[in-house]
């Protein structure tokens, strides 16, 4: 009865909060406009739920595990819009368990409020999977470090004030034992941010130079060469949130409904009449339900004061090959309704009427950029190599 009042009481939030813009600008993740963004950022932290996982004493909620199950669940299946991760997952939780008192003092609340936007500054030109191979490199110099190096597929770099990145402190050490956290501020001289249009049409990637930026040392988190254990402490944050189970649930809900709609062909037959499409949407339906399980276990190990570890590769691996599962079905239910597909409508940046049905605007520009859900926050293939050596032991 407890966790029905609380869901009933987030529902009662999320309807008295969420406005059609919001709703609108949802649809483009992480191409939200910043405007938008930190006006839903800042109406959860007014309500004291902006960082449900994060300790009380750093401004958490101190709700239980399922009350932040139904919490994101909710959230994802109203509508509401992407809240950037990079703050409030990533750097929030390496400052509030290895940051400085200073640091967390400088850097928590606008994290919490939404009015500071950070971006992350790991992959490299040849060095996405192989991240320890990096060569941006960070040389001390006094009290401060001179950066030199570039940054690539940087997720919204051009709205971001602060950039946290990893720099090659030490050329001597086994790559791993070389590297620092440091924590750049934007609008430092000598970064430049160029922009990359992926596949779906959309600007939200872009590379960042780094010529000569000089990075004050009270920047570092940590110890200096230790950096590659935050990084990690950090991914193991960043594969759980990718899964986005909430999401797949929202996005297949949407999806069972569309195929009980007649199909516009006049033979007054739906997708769910089709035996072989209907039997992979049950199936999807039942993998789904099964990650929502894996996903409840890796939560009650944070719960318990644990960190994810090789649980949320696995998590990993299965909720975005899900988030790929999900899209297809959804390109294929749209069929010829899909394409061409207008950049502009799916930027929110023409009231023209789509070609077709809503739910397929965006099916091939999601398809495309979600080919890229397996790459980020540790490839596939590696995560599987993890699986292989940690948790199986071969």
């Amino acid at each position: 009865m407890e966790d029905q009042q609380f869901r009933e009481e987030v529902r009662s939030f999320l309807e008295g909060t969420l406005t059609d813009a919001m709703r609108q600008a949802a649809l483009q993740g992480f191409g939200v406009d910043r405007s938008v963004g930190t006006a839903w950022h800042r109406a959860l932290y007014e309500r004291g739920w902006i960082a449900p996982g994060w300790p009380v004493e750093h401004g958490g909620t101190g709700w239980t595990l399922n009350q932040q199950h139904i919490f994101d669940t909710e959230l994802a299946l109203a509508g509401a819009p992407m809240l950037m991760p990079f703050g409030l997952q990533m750097v929030g939780p390496v400052l509030y368990t290895f940051g400085s008192e200073a640091q967390q003092r400088q850097h928590l609340p606008g994290i919490l409020d939404g009015s500071v936007w950070w971006c992350q500054g790991y992959s490299e030109p040849g060095s996405g999977s192989d991240l320890a191979s990096l060569k941006t490199a960070a040389v001390r110099d006094g009290d401060d470090y001179v950066v030199n190096g570039q940054k690539i597929w940087t997720t919204n770099a051009h709205k971001a004030d602060w950039i946290f990145c990893l720099v090659r402190t030490d050329n001597s050490a086994k790559p791993q034992r070389g590297i620092s956290f440091l924590l750049i501020d934007m609008k430092s001289p000598g970064i430049e941010v160029r922009p990359i249009i992926s596949i779906d049409g959309l600007h939200h990637l872009n590379e960042v130079y780094f010529t000569d930026v000089r990075v004050p040392v009270s920047n570092r988190i940590g110890e200096e060469n230790q950096g590659w254990t935050y990084a990690k402490f950090l991914l193991g944050h960043e594969r759980t949130s990718i899964a986005d189970v909430a999401g797949s649930k929202r996005n297949l809900a949407s999806l069972s409904r569309v195929a009980q709609q007649e199909v516009p062909d006049g033979t007054g037959a739906s997708l769910a009449d089709d035996a072989a499409f209907a039997t992979r949407l049950r199936d999807t339906t039942i993998k789904l339900e099964a990650l929502e399980s894996l996903e409840a276990r890796v939560l009650a190990e944070f719960a318990r004061g644990g960190t994810p570890g090789d649980a949320a590769s696995l998590l990993k691996v299965l909720g975005t090959e899900m988030m790929q599962a999900i899209e297809l079905l959804r390109v294929e239910a749209a069929a010829y309704y899909a394409l061409p597909f207008e950049t502009a409508l799916i930027a929110g940046q023409s009231h023209t009427p789509p070609p077709g049905p809503e739910f397929a605007l965006r099916a091939v520009s999601s398809y495309n950029f979600g080919r890229a859900h397996t790459i980020y926050g540790g490839s596939n293939e590696i995560q599987r190599n993890v699986i292989a050596k940690a948790v199986l032991g071969l």
